[in-house]
């Protein structure tokens, strides 16, 4: 008979691999420190405000494919929205212009040759360019295999890829950049098609927890693990503090908690140790009623306008020089650049600002190489987190496949 699991975190690994696991045929405890499931992918009722909003934007494409099949097994998929066909918005505040890209379908980039799809002010020979990183080498950053100068990399490739990373690309790993790439645009129009959840919470949480119910997973919040104990090349009991339990002899692990975390309980495991911030802003106002779901801004401080029916939301990525900012100075200096970007020519509204220091590892050639893999030193122990050795920046994508991988590892062990 397969042996329990006991999955420590829910977050969207966690939670992604609980539900590859719920089948029926074995024992899942979910724990969470936290009283609440989702980690930083979660809504939550903000008081400055009186609604509900998200921890943080973000934005998948129809590419991501380990998300999408996530969202299909708790039931959920029809609560992203987005366009029928891939379409990216975008407004450059320094000069003023506006223009869409428009990938094709197909894998074929014809669009390229067609100026009312492409970027103002380039080529077609000029997206050629983007051959060098797909083809570039492990152990080389972003800036030495494309050119980080070309109008081509500031209206398109800087802002995919600094939303995509959460790093400055010019320091970015260039096999990151390139795995995003082959998977989304490289494939054409189909694969990346921009789609926003209506609520992180009713999309990736609240029917991941329905789901493991009413499979009788038992999920448990408020447990804080504080250590593992070990035995020869074996996790073999969990400490919580009022709780210790024993891992049986068939028993699996899955340690699905952040970075620093999971270091503190295995000491010996190598995990990413820089950082990058996040900065998001939620301003209390409807939405121009032509607003895309999704507005790219290049030259502000702000770097992506999301359009909500009751708020409008932005976020700045690598947002390092931001943090020690007030956030009564970054609310009229974000919302100068909204009203610009939306075209609104009102006051501030009621805003919130939050900030996450430590939103992300930073996508750097160095902690590209600290990620460790889901397998450990210890036979029923896997990892999961978007800081795993994924093969992909730390992403929804990236966190989703590594609660899989680490699944699979589980099902091959029993």
């Amino acid at each position: 008979m397969p042996g329990k699991v006991h999955i420590i975190g829910a977050g969207l690994a966690g939670l992604a691999a609980a539900v590859r696991l719920a089948d029926g045929t074995r024992q899942i405890t979910l724990y969470e420190a936290a009283p609440q499931a989702g980690g930083r992918c979660r809504s939550y009722f903000d008081a400055a405000l009186g609604m509900t909003i998200d921890n943080g934007n973000h934005l998948l494409l129809s590419g991501n494919t380990a998300a999408r099949a996530f969202l299909r097994e708790i039931g959920s998929e029809d609560q992203l929205e987005g366009p029928k066909s891939a379409e990216f918005p975008f407004v450059d505040l320094a000069s003023g212009e506006r223009w869409v890209l428009r990938p094709n379908d197909g894998a074929i980039p014809w669009w390229i040759f067609d100026p009312k799809r492409r970027v103002p002010g380039t080529r077609p020979r000029d997206y050629l360019g983007v051959l060098n990183l797909l083809r570039a080498a492990k152990g080389r950053p972003i800036e030495a295999a494309m050119d980080c100068r070309s109008l081509l990399y500031q209206r398109l490739w800087r802002p995919f890829f600094l939303a995509a990373l959460n790093t400055a690309p010019e320091e970015g790993a260039a096999s990151l950049a390139a795995a995003i790439l082959r998977e989304t645009l490289a494939k054409g129009g189909k694969a990346c098609r921009p789609l926003v959840a209506k609520g992180l919470s009713n999309a990736f949480v609240t029917p991941a927890l329905r789901h493991l119910r009413a499979r009788s997973v038992d999920i448990r919040f408020e447990r804080r693990l504080s250590a593992i104990g070990t035995k020869a090349d074996k996790a073999a009991s969990l400490d919580f503090g009022a709780e210790r339990i024993d891992i049986g002899a068939n028993d699996a692990v899955i340690l699905a908690v952040p970075a620093a975390v999971a270091a503190s309980l295995l000491p010996e495991l190598k995990t990413p140790q820089a950082y990058r911030a996040i900065v998001n802003g939620h301003f209390k106002i409807a939405p121009p009623p032509d607003l895309p779901p999704v507005l790219g801004v290049v030259n502000g401080t702000i770097e992506w306008v999301f359009a909500f029916p009751d708020r409008l939301s932005v976020t700045i990525s690598a947002a390092d020089r931001l943090i020690d900012v007030p956030r009564e100075e970054l609310a009229p200096k974000f919302w100068s650049d909204v009203s610009r970007a939306v075209r609104i020519a009102q006051p501030l509204p009621a805003w919130q600002i939050i900030k996450e220091k430590r939103a992300t590892f930073a996508a750097t050639l160095e902690e590209e190489d600290r990620r460790p893999a889901a397998r450990t030193a210890f036979a029923n122990l896997r990892l999961a987190g978007d800081w795993t050795a994924t093969g992909l920046p730390a992403t929804i994508e990236g966190a989703v496949r590594s609660g899989f991988t680490a699944a699979e590892a589980v099902l091959q062990q029993n």
